[in-house]
């Protein structure tokens, strides 16, 4: 028996992501999600293969990562990140690159690359756009800047920053409101607004009902859910003593994002100026 009383499981943890939009049975949910956000850039996308993250070869392990091919070869990379962390853009630019020379493995391989599109589900805000409280979506391209034309466009990446989506039930106005007040919303919910109701928010609902799991399936998602947060109060009591409170959260909240990512601890150390043996901690206590 879970310790809460939420019907619906939280879409913002790696379980409640995965579960709903990484399982095969639930492909026509990332189908509709993807169809939204990228109708005008590449079109209805029929079908999606899902992918290990070890075929693109990104040198990450971060669990909230889907990896998804359309039958033309394209690739698509659905994220979600929980945490700010330093060198954001650099990072999303290095990993989600990859897919594209990867492609030169083929054989007979002659330049023509198929697009890569990355959409990140941010559960923060961009500290220099704090100041546009209404714009939560990015779109980036690689862009001639004088004409404002796009230069390439096999590299596409949508940022989508949750936190500065304020919209309440009555006041969605597209489907994409929909999605992202059902991201953000679905466990705090007890029943489907009737506004939401189609055959894709129907499936997902019942596939989010936490009654339906077996129990091997509760007990999972709940030590997910517990994890992060039990592991960062632990920690920030134990080893942070003398930091400045918001700031000692903000350092393991970058700490467990590296190790997610599969960062090295020394690199970690440089990174967030923790000492080793606090990054070291956190390692142990990650494998337990």
């Amino acid at each position: 028996m879970m310790d809460t009383e939420e019907r619906y499981i939280n879409l913002l943890t790696d379980y409640g992501f995965r579960k709903i939009f990484g399982e095969h049975s639930n492909k026509d949910l990332l189908l509709d999600f993807l169809n939204e956000l990228l109708q005008d850039e590449q079109g209805e996308v029929r079908d999606l293969s899902y992918l290990k993250t070890e075929q693109l070869a990104l040198s990450r392990k971060d669990a909230v990562d889907l990896c998804c091919e359309n039958e033309d070869g394209e690739k698509f990379i659905v994220g979600l990140r929980k945490s700010k962390h330093n060198f954001f853009s650099n990072r999303v630019n290095y990993c989600y690159s990859l897919p594209i020379w990867e492609q030169e493995k083929r054989k007979k391989w002659d330049f023509g690359l198929k697009a890569v599109y990355t959409v990140a589900i941010l559960n923060f805000t961009f500290d220099e756009d704090k100041h546009q409280a209404e714009k939560y979506r990015y779109d980036v391209r690689l862009s001639e800047i004088e004409r404002n034309r796009v230069g390439y466009d096999k590299l596409i990446f949508i940022y989508l920053e949750l936190p500065k989506f304020t919209k309440e039930l009555d006041e969605l106005e597209s489907r994409l409101d929909n999605w992202l007040y059902v991201i953000r919303e679905l466990h705090r919910l007890d029943n489907i607004p009737d506004k939401l109701r189609d055959p894709v928010f129907e499936q997902l609902f019942k596939a989010a009902e936490i009654a339906r799991f077996s129990p091997d399936q509760v007990r999972s998602y709940e030590k997910n859910l517990h994890y992060s947060r039990d592991l960062k109060d632990s920690l920030v009591t134990e080893f942070a003593e003398g930091w400045d409170e918001g700031l000692k959260e903000q350092l393991i909240e970058v700490a467990l994002e590296m190790l997610n990512e599969g960062e090295s601890a020394e690199r970690i150390v440089r990174f967030t100026g923790l000492e080793l043996a606090v990054v070291k901690e956190l390692e142990h206590k990650k494998r337990q």
